[in-house]
């Protein structure tokens, strides 16, 4: 006769519903992104506060005063940052009350701006991100803006005769083509020689830094002006405007967006999005595979060049209307921190331009309103990044726990060679 001994098992407590939420939220990558944000909002008041000299006098004071200060300076700070970019509240209401359409127009301008000068951003991200996706480093979105912003520019003044629902078009797809040309020449280098697209990409920034001053400065010079710059484009070709001045937002903002849907219907909706995304991930799965990995290297280069060029050609044919030297204030540089912070996928890229773009424009209003440098929202920006780059710092700070799986990471083969 045998007797059986069952062992008990302790019991596991059951967790509720809130407390299997907060777990889940303490895995999410997105609670990672808002807190980092977050730390680096908080950090950036630190920053400011140690750099005011009002903050010294009142610590001399006390102890208690200068934390009162450093809290003030913080707090004002960010109310000016805030305020210049959404506008502010008070003004808003009065001026709805008012019911006069230009203070209406002045009272909400300082919103649109923030979407104007997220515009750029968006293609510039966007154009990034597919070469990440495709495991290739865009370096060349700045010189890739300027190219797009040369054939733009020159569809706008140089075709006339033609009614603004086919010269506006056109002057976009002619600009898309210029960054296009700039993205394939690297692409196929990197295709058929192995050359690093990083090296080539920053070879061919300068060459269009130049070639774009001896454009201004000979060909495409205005005659009437003494300075170079390009004649004005026809009116056929300027980007529509929704609203009177000062209010600068156009259609251009509605463009970018429409282009971020369609590249997530590409990448992740579309045979070939799929391959190109393998492509980047695992070069020799995809040769496996039996994808061409040379074609679609150069066309994961000329998309993302035409990407840039229709940043450049929003800039020309919303706001400049013509171009000038050096009219790009580093938009495809900042793109690269803008994909990586986004993630490298279309609507993280949307947010991440926004956030951009409202902190570019509330920068403004930030250091004319209390003196405070508009490099501080540099740092912001900076250090923001560094946290997303980093985001074990983020997790050990807030005690978050790991993701339960990898997300969908996005590797640079050219780094290692490949």
């Amino acid at each position: 006769m045998t007797t059986e001994t069952t062992t008990e098992t302790p019991h596991e407590e059951k967790k509720t519903g809130f407390a299997i939420f907060l777990e889940e939220l303490s895995r999410n990558n997105i609670t990672v992104i808002v807190l980092a944000i977050l730390t680096g909002i908080i950090l950036g008041g630190v920053l400011v506060a140690a750099t005011t000299d009002e903050v010294y006098a009142a610590f001399k004071l006390s102890a208690w005063e200068g934390i009162k200060t450093s809290l003030s300076t913080a707090w004002n700070t960010y109310v000016a940052l805030f305020t210049g970019a959404f506008g502010s509240p008070e003004k808003i209401r009065a001026a709805f009350e008012s019911g006069d359409p230009l203070t209406i127009r002045r009272a909400i301008n300082p919103f649109f701006e923030s979407l104007v000068q997220a515009t750029p951003y968006i293609f510039a991200g966007l154009a990034v991100a597919l070469g990440f996706r495709a495991g290739l480093f865009n370096i060349g979105v700045e010189g890739q803006i300027f190219m797009g912003a040369v054939a733009s520019v020159w569809a706008g003044y140089a075709i006339h005769g033609l009614p603004a629902i086919i010269h506006i078009p056109l002057a976009l797809l002619i600009g898309a083509l210029g960054g296009a040309i700039w993205g394939f020449i690297p692409g196929l280098l990197k295709a058929r020689t192995g050359a690093h697209e990083v090296i080539t990409t920053i070879m061919m920034n300068y060459i269009a830094f130049r070639l774009t001053d001896w454009l201004l400065k000979f060909p495409m010079k205005d005659p009437n002006e003494y300075t170079p710059k390009t004649p004005v484009i026809e009116e056929s070709a300027k980007l529509i405007k929704f609203f009177q001045d000062p209010i600068r937002f156009h259609i251009g903002f509605l463009v970018a967006i429409f282009v971020a849907v369609l590249i997530y219907i590409l990448l992740f909706k579309t045979t070939w999005g799929m391959e190109l995304r393998m492509v980047g991930s695992n070069p020799s799965a995809a040769r496996y595979a039996g994808i061409k990995i040379t074609l679609s290297t150069v066309m994961a280069m000329v998309l993302s060049g035409a990407l840039a060029g229709l940043a450049g050609a929003n800039e020309v044919l919303g706001l400049n209307h013509r171009l000038v030297p050096s009219f790009s204030s580093g938009y495809g540089f900042d793109s690269i921190a803008l994909a990586l912070l986004g993630k490298s996928h279309p609507l993280g890229v949307v947010l991440s331009a926004l956030l951009f773009g409202f902190l570019r424009n509330g920068a403004r209003a930030m250091q004319l309103t209390v003196g405070v440098p508009i490099d501080i929202v540099s740092i912001l920006q900076a250090l923001i990044l560094a946290f997303i780059a980093a985001p074990a710092i983020i997790r050990t700070i807030y005690r978050l726990k790991e993701p339960k799986y990898t997300e969908d990471l996005v590797s640079l083969r050219s780094w290692s060679g490949e």
